[in-house]
This record gives structure tokens, sequence and C-alpha cells, in this order.
């Protein structure tokens, strides 16, 4: 009896474990916005193709300081990170222009928390203020000084674009840029809904949104270069690095590969297509990676 019912009790074991799987041996987080779940969806993937490992994915944990406490506490162990949001919102250091000089400033701040910048994915993407295309067509305009000498803007941004030193406040400043009453901040997902629906005439939205791409917007150039570089690269923490030989360097061959064309139409597969965001990234890295398949 007695050997019976430890004989069913070994195998219900057996079974929970079994249901469980293997147990990650290292967590991917991401940011709350398409591009950020593309990303780190094809880091976690291409890191189980390279390295064999099973990869646990924290994504949507919020904006940037939610992500990046989740790093310095140990609750992931990387994710993708802008240099120009790095550098003002998480060191809060002044905008600098040069991509180079950025990059080297967050590479060392980022020592004080055991964190690694690794080698830059590709693409650069800066905030983008978008505007209907019929009114870009009607005035001709181009720029932000030329928008910043027309009609005052229902303009619309999303939460943290309002808060942070490099955003909303320095923008209007920096170009005198007039508003029809209070800006409408929103998530970034809807930031195109209200552009195309007349709620807000004016967004603050991403160079490499894929949606940028197909709608009919005008993106406004920058000409007074407010906006620092934000090139995107993975952080990892030191202790991951260490621990798990040849993470570095799986990570690294993402290097390059994703320039602004490429992170636009990845970005769109998701939005416009509204195909899953780990089928989109599995394509890519057997496009990219063909031998590995």
């Amino acid at each position: 009896m007695d050997r019976t019912k430890n004989f069913a009790g070994l195998i219900a074991l057996a079974l929970t474990l079994a249901g469980c799987g293997p147990k990650p041996v290292l967590v991917v987080g991401s940011k709350n916005f398409t591009e950020q779940v593309l990303l780190a969806e094809i880091l976690a993937q291409h890191i189980e193709r390279r390295l064999h490992i099973p990869v646990a994915r924290k994504f949507n944990l919020g904006g940037t300081l939610l992500a990046h406490t989740a790093l310095t506490s140990g609750a992931i162990d990387l994710y993708p990170e802008y240099s120009g949001t790095a550098l003002t919102a998480v060191l809060k250091l002044p905008p600098s222009k040069d991509p180079a000089a950025v990059m080297a400033q967050v590479r060392a701040g980022y020592r004080q928390w055991g964190l690694q910048w690794l080698r830059p994915l590709g693409f650069n993407n800066t905030f983008a203020m978008m505007v209907h295309g019929d009114i870009a067509r009607r005035t001709g305009m181009k720029t932000l000084s030329e928008a910043a000498r027309a009609q005052p803007w229902k303009l619309g941004a999303g939460y943290e674009f309002k808060q942070r030193p490099d955003g909303l406040a320095g923008l209007l400043a920096a170009y005198n840029l007039r508003t029809d009453g209070a800006p409408v901040t929103m998530d970034l997902g809807l930031l195109y809904a209200a552009l195309k629906s007349h709620k807000v005439d004016m967004i603050a939205a991403n160079s490499t949104d894929g949606l940028a791409a197909v709608l009919d917007v005008a993106m406004l150039e920058d000409d007074r270069h407010y906006f620092p570089p934000y090139e995107c690269a993975v952080i990892a923490r030191d202790d991951t690095l260490a621990r798990l030989p040849g993470l570095k360097e799986a990570i690294e061959e993402l290097s390059g590969k994703l320039p602004d064309a490429v992170m636009r139409k990845l970005n769109f597969a998701v939005d416009g297509e509204h195909r899953p965001p780990a089928q989109v990234a599995a394509s890519f890295l057997d496009a990219t990676f063909p031998a590995a398949r």
C-alpha cells in the first residue's frame, strides 16, 4: 500500500517537473513598445539558437527607469536601450550631439552598476516630430523651425516624452513651438491613430516606426539638432556575461545587422501586418543567419 502510494507520488512529481520544462539560464527584458519587444525577441531567439540554452522573456516592463531597475536588480540579464535615453534619463547628463561621445559616456557611466554596453545594433531611433501629410503638402513645411512659425499645434506625445529632459519641454523651448492647449499624452501605440483621426495634428513619434513609412505623415527635420543620438545597443550584466561564455560574442553577431530601414520594416510587420513578434523575429534570423537554421 505504502509502496504504491510512493510510486504514484514519484510519477506525479516526474510529470510535474517535465511539465515545467528546462529552467531558464538567462532572462531577456524589454520596455513596453513594439520595437523593444521585437528586439528582445530577436535577442532571445538568437541566444537560444547560438548557445542552446533556455531563455526566459520579461517583456513590456514599462518605461526606461523600470527596465533599468529590473536590470540592476538582476530581475533581467539584458535588454536593448538607446544611448541618448541612457545619457539623459538614467545618467541625468546634458544632451550631446556626438554619437561616439554619447556612447563613451554611457559605457563609462553604466560601469557603476556592473553593466556593459555591447556594440550597437545598427540603427539610430531618434524622436521624430510628425504632422499630417496634407498639412506638409499644403504648406511645403519640412522642418521644425518652419512648423514653429506656423499654426499652434495640437500635440500628442507618449508619457515618458513629456517628462524626460530631452523631451517635450526642451523641444518647445528650443524651437519656440506653440501648442493649442496642453499636449495630449497617450500610449505610444495610439499616437498614429490620434493623428489619423485629427485628435492631434503633430505627434512625437520615433524615426524607425514602421507605420511612418506607409501612413500619410510627414517627418519634420530637427534642423536645430535638438535631439541627441539614440543608437540602440544591448546592455548586459557583467556577471551574466562572465557566467555564460560566448554570450557576448553571440549578441554582437547582431551588430550592424539592423540599420534604420530594416528596423522600420520589422516594426511594420508587427504594427502594420499584425504578425506576432516571435514570427517576425524568427523570419529575420532565418534570413540573416541562414547557415544556423
